[in-house]
Order: structure tokens, then sequence, then C-alpha cells
């Protein structure tokens, strides 16, 4: 069983990503080789990063820190829930990537994106940019929300359609061929 990250973006009030990844979740759960964890930047609340050392060296002080990095560690895959802030990515979750190095290496990872009219889109191609950098590998497929506020109901939940559901699994299943290809990499 390979252990699945979903990582919500935001942390601001009134935030919808955590809707977004409820959805989600639930389609990865139907994936049996996946163990699915939710990561809400917003609870974990890291603070600015105030590491003295560059976190190649792992020579964590904090006790955040080393939370972060067992957490990250434990990961053998990821699935980024991101808003879109002015074309880019959201700053909680930049800092969340800059606190570690060696802990993101060699997995993949895959996007569900929102906003407006590009749908996030922005956001995870300056997502892909930091990642790579972090010897992360993005699967190409993605599931693309504009205007996704139309999407969630009365109830506070996400309402998908067909053609979103199957973005969805197209893209667990590249993800999970990916997780299987690059699990031996760190086996060595």
């Amino acid at each position: 069983m390979y252990n699945l990250k979903i990582i919500t973006t935001t942390t601001r009030p009134g935030r919808k990503g955590p809707i977004l990844a409820a959805w989600i979740i639930e389609i990865a759960k139907k994936y049996p080789e996946f163990n699915v964890e939710f990561i809400d930047l917003g609870e974990i609340n890291l603070p600015m990063m105030d590491e003295a050392m560059h976190p190649r060296f792992q020579k964590y002080e904090h006790e955040h820190t080393k939370k972060w990095a067992a957490t990250i560690d434990g990961a053998d895959a990821f699935l980024f829930v991101t808003a879109e802030y002015n074309y880019s990515m959201t700053a909680p979750i930049i800092n969340a990537l800059d606190y570690l190095f060696h802990e993101w290496a060699n997995k993949p990872a895959a996007f569900v994106s929102y906003g407006g009219a590009s749908g996030g889109t922005r956001a995870v191609q300056m997502l892909k940019l930091t990642l790579t950098t972090l010897k992360v590998v993005p699967v190409t497929e993605a599931v693309v929300l504009p205007f996704f506020g139309a999407m969630i109901n009365e109830q506070n939940a996400f309402v998908s359609n067909e053609g979103i559901d199957k973005s969805a699994d197209v893209m667990l299943k590249e993800l999970l061929r990916w997780t299987e290809i690059l699990k031996p990499t760190r086996e060595k």
C-alpha cells in the first residue's frame, strides 16, 4: 500500500480547499493501493521558515519542522489541492515546500486546481517549477476547476459531474503508475 498525502494549499478564513479535498479524498479512497491522508496547511500552521540551517542538511531545530519532515518523508505520492493567488501558487505552500528538501524527492505529484477562468492552472505551473527542483515528478493529468464556486452547494459540499470525475480517475491512475515506478528509487 502506498501513502498518498492530499495537501490543501490555502490557509485564509473562508477558504474552499478543504471542501474540494473532501471530494477528491473520497475518490482516492476507491483505490485500494492508496492509504489516503489529508494534510491541511491551515491546521498545520507552519510559521514562516524559521530554521537556521539549509534543509538539505536535515538538522532541524524546531519540533514543528521535525513533525513536518516526518509527515512528508512518510509519503509515497502527493496530490495538491491548490488555489491560484495572483497568477501563482499560494504563500503557505511555498513556505511548506521550502522547509524541507530530501523528504520530497523521488515521489510523484498530481493536482486539483481551482479558481476563476483559468481554474488555477497558473498556480500549478508555478508549483511544478518548484517541485521539480525538489525532485518531485509532476504528472501531466490533472483536475482543473474553473469557476468552481458554482459547484459548491448550500451544504458546502462540492458537486462534481461525470467529466470531472473521469478527469479525477485518469489523474489518480497516472499518479498510481508513477508511485509504483518511483518507489524502488527511494529504497536503494
